[in-house]
């Protein structure tokens, strides 16, 4: 059986015993060089990291695997969480491997089919109004899933170091990958944020690598808690009021990681990037038809954000820049039909089909 995570297992700090240690085949994921994109741009060492072939479809995994063992190492019976789709199938199927039950608060936006592989998976689940849109909503949600929490052989989980260090360590390895692929020649890592959990990750992962990149945290103008306060030389997240990008997700506007993120973020020499949903979908679809990767819309917001740095200037556009592709594109229909807008492929005869082509 695949080691998954724990392959890892001395560089995670306080990890589960042995017995309550479990695998769904996550990590080890793909490092691709960019073949069109990139050198068309002058960008001549830009690669991709495939997060998206985690087994439920993205980095999430690395943290459900983490969380979940510690879970069966202290004999919690009952797991609490919140999602916007993609912690929710991870934790789903990771409780599901458990026999954990596993009660999902998912946030208003949440797409439908992010919303049936939970349901696949056997997660019982609750859309909560104005989660994820309304900072004073969520807040209050969060503070009443804490008290919920609280009761015996209960626990929450939610994919932030400020909620779940255990199961954020598992996040970590992305950099331990990413040192043994690639090792000190790494540049830049440019990672997409909601919460900034995975960028806060990625950074501390590091810290146990020969290599020492720049970590960049890229979010979408209509959710600015974290890289406008970093470009912008701040020190504290805020609160984004409210939330207005319609990128799935990364609509958090509550502060929870933030802090944290920007000072390592900022330690390793990287920056903050805003860019625009348009420029999302935009990315989302050239990296299908350019690059043969099928991501979310959220997975394609790290290379949005390489993009405009490398445009502007702030980065050597022949260093080695790593873009992380946090998501795979099965669980956003939705952009799918954006991207890919046919109401109905036609039924025709060969002949027809025969002729189309010439």
């Amino acid at each position: 059986m695949s080691p998954g995570i724990w392959k890892w297992a001395d560089r995670l700090g306080d990890v589960p015993s042995e017995q309550s240690r479990f695998t769904l085949g996550e990590g080890n994921t793909p490092l691709v060089p960019s073949r069109r994109i990139g050198p068309a741009l002058g960008l001549t060492n830009l690669f991709f990291k495939l997060e998206s072939s985690n087994p439920t479809g993205s980095y999430k995994d690395r943290f459900a695997v983490a969380a979940v063992s510690h879970l069966l190492d202290r004999g919690i019976a009952n797991c609490l969480a919140t999602s916007s789709g993609n912690t929710g199938a991870a934790l789903a199927a990771a409780c599901a491997v458990a026999g954990i039950p596993l009660h999902l608060a998912i946030v208003e936006p949440a797409p439908d089919d992010k919303l049936r592989q939970m349901l696949a998976y056997g997660a019982k689940l609750s859309r909560l109004r104005g989660f994820g849109l309304d900072p004073e909503a969520s807040a209050t949600i969060f503070a009443g899933l804490r008290r919920l929490s609280q009761q015996p052989a209960w626990a929450l989980e939610v994919s932030a170091y400020a909620i779940s260090p255990d199961g954020m360590r598992g996040v970590e390895t992305i950099a331990h990958e990413l040192d043994e692929q690639l090792g000190s020649r790494i540049a830049h890592v440019f990672l997409p944020a909601g919460g900034g959990g995975l960028c806060l990750a990625v950074a501390r992962g590091f810290d146990h690598c020969q290599g020492s990149p720049a970590i960049h945290c890229v979010q979408p103008e209509g959710n600015n808690t974290i890289a406008g306060v970093l470009r912008e030389g701040g020190i504290h997240g805020r609160r984004a009021d409210p939330c207005t990008t319609t990128i799935s997700g990364l609509q958090v506007p509550n502060v929870l990681d933030a802090t944290e993120v920007i000072a390592a973020c900022r330690a390793s020499g990287g920056n903050g990037h805003l860019v625009t949903d348009a420029a999302i979908y935009e990315l989302q679809q050239r990296l299908a038809r350019e690059e043969g990767i099928f991501s979310e819309p959220a997975g394609a917001v790290a290379l949005a954000g390489a993009l405009q740095a490398a445009a502007h200037g702030e980065i050597d556009r022949d260093a080695r820049i790593v873009c992380v592709v946090s998501g795979g594109g099965f669980k956003d229909g939705a952009s799918l039909a954006r991207m890919a807008d046919v109401a109905e492929v036609p039924l025709v005869e060969f002949a027809e089909f025969e002729k189309s082509l010439f």
